[in-house]
């Protein structure tokens, strides 16, 4: 059984991991049949999304990028130049196909605002993680608990709509795909735990956070 928690602190001491695989730009429509042709010689997949930050108050931008991994490559569908091609959503579409990600549905929100569509096949780590005793919700902190690596954030806030993605970029956006797909992989290697388990374990969690609470309300005398 995996540690329940694991704190910033601890985080940051951890060796940094970073996706070290084929990185495929698909940034032209003339490129996204052969892109998804590769997918789907598989059935298990890592995703993630970038948009790109706003700075202004009302401010909103649009899905720009959809990061698509398997173990040893990532697809990077830059929607800002191609939109969402009729082959990518059906790809989202197929449930033979399984997309591993973390906040799904923040994800899948925004997809639909370039495109509705009905999404199939999808898996949230989040849904998963307390199953094997895992109390976390990020996914940095959800790796660090199982692979004992962390994975940077230094690109977070990052211009996705710049003309020229930068290797850094590159990489990190890719990472959060490819480390979601190791994480369920992982996972399902794993023993689950009882329900009965995973209640008192979301109970022990609950009363420990009350306590904390009450700590930071109590003033000092």
């Amino acid at each position: 059984m995996f540690r329940t928690k694991i704190s910033k602190e601890e985080v940051n001491e951890l060796p940094v991991v970073i996706f070290d695989g084929k990185i495929t730009l698909v940034d032209d429509l003339s490129k996204v049949e052969s892109a998804i042709e590769e997918l789907r010689k598989t059935t298990l997949v890592g995703i993630d999304t970038e948009t790109k930050p706003s700075f202004t108050r009302g401010t909103h931008y649009k899905v720009s990028l959809v990061q698509i991994s398997t173990l040893d490559h990532c697809f990077l569908f830059r929607l800002n130049y191609i939109d969402l091609p009729k082959v990518l959503v059906e790809f989202f579409a197929d449930e033979n196909i399984k997309k591993i990600g973390l906040s799904l549905r923040d994800d899948l929100a925004g997809l639909n605002k370039r495109q509705a569509f009905k999404p199939a096949g999808f898996i949230d780590i989040q849904a998963i993680a307390r199953n094997y005793g895992i109390m976390e919700l990020s996914l940095q902190k959800v790796y660090a608990l199982i692979f004992d690596k962390k994975i940077s954030k230094s690109q977070r806030l990052t211009n996705w709509e710049n003309p020229e993605l930068t290797e850094q970029q590159q990489r990190y956006a890719a990472t959060d795909a490819w480390a979601s797909l190791q994480i369920y992989q992982q996972l399902i290697t794993e023993k689950k735990l009882t329900k009965k388990e995973v209640d008192k374990m979301v109970m022990e969690n609950i009363r420990e956070q009350q306590a904390l609470n009450n700590q930071t309300e109590t003033p000092a005398v």
